[in-house]
């Protein structure tokens, strides 16, 4: 495999990305009527028009974030369904007495969110489990409501760190691994610009040629442990490629936090 990055490569990255950033889906919250309405009210603020859906219908939105105030009955189950039948992505919020061994249907013990009896809905929590549960497909929806931003942002660099870590450590052909290592960083840093509401095109020209820059440097760090390391030469490079990607996109998140919001026509 060639050391370089082709330019199909790039291109197509590019265009998937671009192509993302028309994903208008919404936030869906629904369940428990006034609980929804609040919680609904809470995930919206500050958000760009349309970001959260008004209503708790699950079609077209890019997640729907459930809300249950006691165990679930026939009428949960069957929205449930409807989201999954419209192949909607549910995170679950479980306020005060819902039992201990709670068992949704259509949604994982691991997208549950468990809130105390007269605490309030833990946003952050919230917003984690959305991020976790959306992968890559968050970005577009936390440029247009930022209070998913932070967790989306995290979950994003930790996600891409650990694949090239685990990259960096398993390919043992010499510069193999850095086309695949230097187009995950890329697809980071175009992914945090998407999150925070800016173009992933022409525009991102500087922060392309910084993290390919990157790329190459990092690369010859690994090679120069791993000479003077030879036996743990494997774990030295993922270690290199884990923390050098994570380094890069924390970078990434405080350049584009600090340009600002995108003008009206670029949003």
């Amino acid at each position: 495999m060639s050391p370089r990055i082709s330019l199909r490569a790039l291109r197509g990255l590019l265009d998937e990305i671009e192509g993302d950033a028309r994903d208008e889906r919404p936030l869906a919250v629904g369940g428990a009527r006034e609980l929804a309405a609040v919680l609904r009210r809470e995930l919206g603020r500050d958000a760009r028009p349309g970001g959260v859906r008004p209503d708790d219908a699950p079609e077209g939105a890019a997640v729907l974030v459930y809300v249950l105030a006691r165990d679930p009955g026939r009428e949960d189950e069957d929205a449930l369904r409807r989201a999954r039948r419209a192949r909607v992505p549910i995170v679950a919020v479980a306020v005060g007495p819902v039992s201990d061994d709670l068992s949704l249907p259509y949604v994982l013990a691991t997208d549950v969110v468990r809130v105390e009896a007269g605490e309030g809905f833990p946003l952050e929590r919230i917003a984690r489990a959305v991020a976790r549960k959306l992968g890559e497909d968050a970005a577009p929806l936390a440029a247009r409501v930022p209070l998913l931003r932070e967790a989306v942002c995290d979950e994003l660099v930790a996600s891409f760190a650990r694949k090239n870590g685990l990259i960096g450590a398993a390919v043992f052909v010499p510069g193999a691994d850095l086309p695949l290592l230097t187009l995950n960083q890329l697809r980071l840093v175009l992914r945090l610009a998407q999150a925070y509401g800016h173009e992933a095109g022409r525009e991102r020209l500087p922060e392309a040629l910084a993290t390919v820059g990157a790329g190459i440097g990092l690369r010859a760090v690994a090679r120069e442990l791993v000479d003077l390391v030879p036996l743990a030469g494997w774990a030295l490079k993922g270690a290199v490629a884990y923390a050098g990607t994570r380094a890069l996109g924390e970078a990434a998140r405080r350049r584009f936090e600090g340009m600002g919001a995108p003008t009206p026509r670029r949003a």
